[in-house]
């Protein structure tokens, strides 16, 4: 391999040479194209400007001092991934939220030209598009003694990476949240190459489409933060089998890989929706061998996951959750039912069914069942036992529940339903 060097007036040198081709996993050719033929733009959304924005660029910096940027507001670059923009779509969309709920500065990346073309060419390129947000970053300290403790870098896919490059050339960054970072080309790769726990003082990572053998995808599956979520076990999503929504997409796997920066924005409006538990692995955690949280407690995946007191803990912190298939995705409680003496089907709230037990049940018996649950079962004022009949019961067969024991996942607490009758279908009242 015959390694060449590109020489950028502002942000300096990139060389092809290891660890950024020529080893394993990571046999890449070329170099990354120029900032001009990339086309990169920070446009930048605050409360100000509505649902417009203002272009601003650090090589002129007078934009940015005539802009509503302001050095008292903290600040969000948003950066898009492989074949994305950075001028509509999602990226818009999480800058507008985010300032539903804060007053800041969100300024949304577009690098469209240099993410268009072959996927080797994207992963070449985030180089100079992260290294062109290091020294946007540079300038704001120059210019308003602006502290990197103030920035957030949220990217999806190749854009996570970006942020990590921008973190390892300027040190001390607040937050980065990693949006199902690119697998291909990372995954396994010195730490220098991709993202990882170093480039900012907190980094959290949500995992939606891992490569996980036997599956593939497009994301990592090694853990590369200080927290990692892994939803749905972080490889395959719910909701995302649908044939003509896949065919409305890039390809079959966009959709699990677009769960990563839905998910965030749905964790902006719902603050208790998606709480991780400390798990080695998702079999672990389907056998609830990590139920309920330990207690330190458990953090939320998305925005929310910097208000975890243990998030610096150590790193490489690996969570595990369960989400719903649609919009807005978010569970209230991972919960635990116990029904004393029999139980078919628990109808929590009066939103939803859930099936504790099938099959042939017998009496005098306990069931459990642990739920990803839609509603806040401690809110629950009554709990009603249903059962279903088959052509095979005895025609004065009744059954009942005595009670139902409720374990809340988040913090333990428990809660005792005891019946007021054994009839076919019985209120349960609550005698905590």
């Amino acid at each position: 391999m015959v390694f060449k060097q590109y020489l950028d007036p502002w942000l300096g040198c990139f060389s092809n040479d290891p660890p950024w081709s020529g080893i394993p996993g990571r046999l890449l050719t070329g170099l990354p194209e120029s900032p001009e033929e990339m086309n990169i733009s920070f446009s930048l959304y605050t409360r100000e400007t509505g649902n417009n924005s203002q272009v601003i660029s650090a090589i002129n910096s007078s934009t940015i001092q005539n802009s509503h940027f302001s050095p008292r507001r903290r600040t969000s670059f948003i950066i898009h991934g492989f074949s994305s923009t950075g001028k509509k779509g999602w990226v818009v969309e999480m800058c507008l939220l985010l300032l539903e709920v804060e007053n800041m500065n969100c300024i949304a990346v577009d690098w469209k030209e240099g993410a268009k073309g072959t996927y080797v060419c994207a992963v070449n390129n985030i180089r100079v598009i992260g290294a062109e947000v290091a020294y946007f970053i540079e300038t704001l300290q120059k210019l308003f003694r602006y502290s990197p403790r103030e920035i957030h870098l949220i990217g999806h896919s190749l854009g996570a990476h970006t942020a990590g490059e921008a973190g390892r050339r300027v040190r001390g960054i607040r937050r980065i949240s990693g949006l199902d970072p690119a697998g291909p080309y990372f995954e396994g790769t010195p730490a220098e190459v991709r993202l990882d726990p170093t480039d900012a003082n907190f980094v959290d990572v949500i995992h939606s489409n891992a490569a996980h053998f036997p599956a593939t995808g497009f994301g990592m599956y090694n853990t590369t933060g200080h927290l990692d979520f892994y939803p749905n076990g972080g490889t395959l999503m719910p909701g995302c089998n649908d044939l003509l929504l896949e065919m409305k997409r890039i390809g079959i796997w966009d959709c699990h890989h677009s769960r990563s920066h839905e998910f965030y924005f749905k964790s902006i409006l719902y603050h208790t929706g998606f709480l991780g538990y400390p798990c080695e692995t998702y079999e672990d955690f389907k056998s609830v061998n990590c139920f309920p949280c330990p207690k330190q407690g458990c953090p939320m995946m998305g925005h929310y996951a910097d208000k975890f007191p243990y998030k610096l803990k150590r790193v490489n912190q690996k969570y595990f959750l369960n989400t719903a298939a649609d919009p807005p995705f978010a569970s209230k409680c991972r919960t635990s039912v116990t029904v004393i003496h029999v139980g078919k089907v628990i109808a929590l709230g009066n939103t939803k069914e859930y099936e504790i037990a099938s099959g042939v049940l017998s009496g005098d018996k306990v069931y459990t069942k642990y739920l990803d649950v839609e509603i806040d079962p401690q809110k629950t004022k009554k709990v009603e036992f249903l059962w279903n009949k088959t052509i095979f019961t005895l025609l004065w067969a009744r059954m009942g529940a005595e009670s139902v024991n409720i374990i809340h996942g988040e913090d333990g607490r428990w809660t005792r339903y005891c019946s007021l009758d054994r009839k076919r279908s019985v209120p349960i009242q609550n005698s905590e």
